[in-house]
């Protein structure tokens, strides 16, 4: 029998998104207990388990959802840790961080998994979000799950650039006072944002306060939007390699235990190459100014944020000229939130029928030909000093970056002829002989 927590309504519901879900059914006594007064085994069930039906043919390239929810549960982990050391104080905030390094026990440990944690975070997302844009997970019916994910990175871009200014070295100092100072190119209200941010006109005690509060906070808030993007995947169904939606049973098995599976050796190969960096290497992503205590009175060479940020600030630094009336500064600061900005309205530049980037001859030659290599000359421009060629290089990336998503992507999705597409998710994955599909044959086989 159906228990009892389970209404009809969500029963009906359950059916309609996934008519051949297998129903949660406990056998033992405490836990047909607890399924009625607090139904949590049925949630898993049905979010992670046998309950939760998926497309037979992901590939390792849907691995990265769950490696970034992983590495957000080491960063919260180690973060609480690392906050029970650190002093918030711009007097004592460098040598905290030593202190940790130094004294805590398994502190050099803790701080290398948090850095490095931070920069695996990043990897696993990008590439989790250069999937979505290759198969079009953008479309609809997931348009939401999109816009939910396009919220995560913001948040954590907010997270990242906190976090690396609380070890209070050179790069973490003047690191926020040029990320805070853009705020300074708003006509009007700019510089009382500044004034707002910071707690005052330069980076000190009340920025470092500030910072560490909403660092501490914001992957908590993470976390609360994971869950919605979750429950918004719930509701469609995951997407596949083919962009076809699931028709039968015959298309999908369950989460636990093929995609389980799947996903713990994902995550090994991952954890593998992880310790490598951490132990072997762990301040191979990092800047070595970092390990001079902050000096307002000296200036590094070479100002750069952490290399995840790197594309958006080559974007930032190719304005150089004031555009009519609006100066150059403004300018690159709106060009590098646009540059995430325009990602929300992908669902509705991108119109083709077609999801698949398999299936997209013309969309695939400027996604592997054009936009993949603007995407890593940014990143290396990000990095490199703010002198000829690079800046010349950063506005060529730049104005390509944008019409890729303003003004050849419409244009792709409107003119292109798409591929023939397989029938369904079945016969792509075994071809279109129905009784190899249903598992009969005509004549007994003999092994």
């Amino acid at each position: 029998p159906t228990p009892r927590s389970w209404s009809a309504e969500a029963q009906d519901r359950h059916a309609m998104s996934f008519p051949w879900a297998r129903q949660y059914q406990p056998q033992n006594a405490l836990m047909r207990f607890l399924d009625e007064k607090l139904p949590l085994p049925r949630l898993v069930y049905n979010a992670v388990g046998a309950g939760y039906p998926v497309p037979r043919n992901l590939s390792y390239m849907w691995n990265f959802g769950v490696l970034a929810g992983f590495f957000l549960v080491v960063q919260i982990v180690t973060g609480i840790v690392l906050a029970m050391h650190y002093a918030s104080n711009a007097q004592l905030a460098f040598a905290s961080t030593e202190f940790i390094m130094r004294d805590v026990n398994w502190g050099w440990m803790l701080r290398y998994l948090h850095a490095n944690g931070a920069s695996f975070f990043f990897v696993v997302v990008y590439i989790h979000i250069f999937r979505g844009l290759f198969y079009s997970s953008y479309k609809a019916p997931r348009e939401m799950i999109w816009l939910l994910g396009v919220v995560i990175f913001l948040l954590m871009m907010a997270t990242a650039f906190m976090g690396y200014v609380l070890p209070w070295g050179q790069m973490s100092f003047w690191g926020a006072k040029v990320i805070t100072g853009l705020f300074g190119a708003i006509p009007v209200v700019g510089e009382p944002i500044q004034v707002w941010l910071l707690g005052g006109y330069a980076p000190d005690n009340a920025a470092l306060n500030r910072f560490f509060s909403l660092h501490f906070l914001l992957p908590f808030v993470i976390a609360g939007v994971v869950i919605l993007h979750i429950w918004a995947l719930h509701i469609p169904g995951s997407s596949n390699p083919t962009g076809i939606e699931v028709k039968d049973e015959s298309d999908t098995v369950p989460f636990h235990p093929y995609y389980t599976a799947k996903d713990g050796f994902g995550l090994g190969v991952a954890l593998l190459v992880f310790c490598l960096l951490t132990f072997f290497s762990p301040n191979l992503l990092g800047h070595p100014d970092n390990y001079i205590e902050a000096n307002p009175l000296s200036t590094p060479a070479l100002i750069v944020p952490e290399w995840y940020f790197y594309p958006f600030y080559a974007i930032l630094r190719a304005f150089t000229a004031d555009f009519f009336f609006v100066p150059a500064k403004l300018m690159g600061v709106l060009a590098m939130f646009a540059s995430i900005l325009v990602w929300f309205f992908l669902p509705w530049l991108d119109r083709s029928p077609v999801r698949s980037g398999h299936y997209r001859p013309l969309f695939r030659k400027f996604f592997w030909f054009g936009l993949i290599p603007c995407m890593a000359l940014l990143f290396y421009l990000g990095g490199a000093h703010a002198e000829e060629p690079y800046i010349m290089l950063s506005q060529i990336a730049t104005a390509y970056y944008f019409l890729h998503f303003l003004v050849i992507l419409p244009i792709v999705s409107a003119i292109e002829r798409p591929e023939s597409l397989p029938t369904s998710i079945t016969a792509a994955v075994l071809g279109e002989d129905k009784e190899v599909v249903k598992g009969e044959y005509a004549e007994p086989v003999t092994v």
